[in-house]
């Protein structure tokens, strides 16, 4: 009896403080996850209070809609550039701030400060950028490569996304690198330098695996806001020109609210969140075996 009542008191009290943040949690993610199933099956178009049950329909429409595929081709570029530039631009940064430079605490938050800037407002602010600034110091300079807006051009609106995603993260990723850095034992460091191993072989053979955890956190990170970037997509480009860069979140938005087909449009971003999370879990994976080796 006094083991089920000391039992009972200890599941209370678990329940008192783990209940609020378990009802919280599960009404704000689990709740609408489980109801975003249950939309993919219907053809419900986001205004009816009626709506059918159409089995797998969507989804089979979700493999045949050569649009989705074409977006999600353009996505998957993006991500696959954006996670190299921005880790490697991220780790050269940490590791030039890791060395004592002089002010190298103003230079780190210097370049941690774009990411403070909400992606709707820092695509309205790099759209003026590319419109007009740039496109002048083009023309006074005589320089016609640059007397034309990148966005003007698919591959430059491309490529202008990928600019100012780099710029965004790559100080949020150094900071993450930093902390990496600064927990590898400097005498393993020193060791390898008497023993006449230069900055490359530190580097490679000491460094890198000591923050492999570091790198498996960035990586994972870049990954996930690489595949769901909607609101620099939105005001950035806004899938322009000729709907060139329209990425999957985006082309999902006007599936959903602007065709007002929320049961596609839903199916849709399910089998996104299905690809971003086996790509998740393979480098996490991965990431975390060689993690274990070093």
């Amino acid at each position: 009896m006094k083991g089920e009542r000391g039992r009972l008191k200890r599941w209370s009290i678990d329940f008192i403080f783990s209940g609020p943040t378990l009802i919280a949690f599960a009404t704000v993610l689990i709740v609408p996850f489980l109801y975003g199933v249950y939309l993919t099956l219907t053809n419900w178009n986001g205004l009816s209070n009626h709506h059918q049950f159409v089995g797998i329909a969507n989804y089979l429409q979700t493999f045949q809609d050569q649009s989705f595929w074409v977006s999600m081709g353009v996505t998957v570029k993006y991500v696959i550039v954006t996670v190299v530039l921005v880790n490697v631009i991220a780790f050269a940064l940490a590791y030039a701030l890791t060395t004592g430079v002089k002010g190298q605490n103003i230079f780190r938050t210097t370049f941690f400060a774009p990411s403070l800037i909400g992606g709707i407002v820092l695509g309205f602010i790099w759209q003026f950028i590319f419109q007009n600034v740039i496109v002048y110091l083009g023309q006074i300079l005589n320089m016609p490569a640059l007397s034309n807006s990148m966005l003007a051009t698919p591959s430059g609106a491309f490529w202008s996304l990928v600019l100012v995603s780099v710029w965004q993260y790559s100080g949020y990723m150094m900071i993450i690198y930093i902390a990496g850095l600064m927990a590898v034992p400097q005498e393993l460091v020193d060791a390898a330098s008497i023993d006449g191993a230069n900055a490359l072989i530190r580097l490679r053979a000491i460094v890198l695996p000591m923050i492999m955890p570091a790198i498996v956190v960035c990586v994972f990170l870049t990954l996930q806001r690489g595949f769901l970037n909607y609101d620099l997509n939105l005001s950035l480009t806004a899938g322009g020109p000729y709907g060139s860069t329209v990425m999957v979140p985006l082309y999902v938005y006007q599936q959903a609210f602007t065709s007002q087909n929320f049961g596609l449009g839903q199916a849709e971003a399910f089998v996104l969140f299905i690809i971003v999370a086996i790509i998740s879990f393979i480098q996490v994976y991965v990431g975390k075996k060689q993690e274990v080796e070093a």
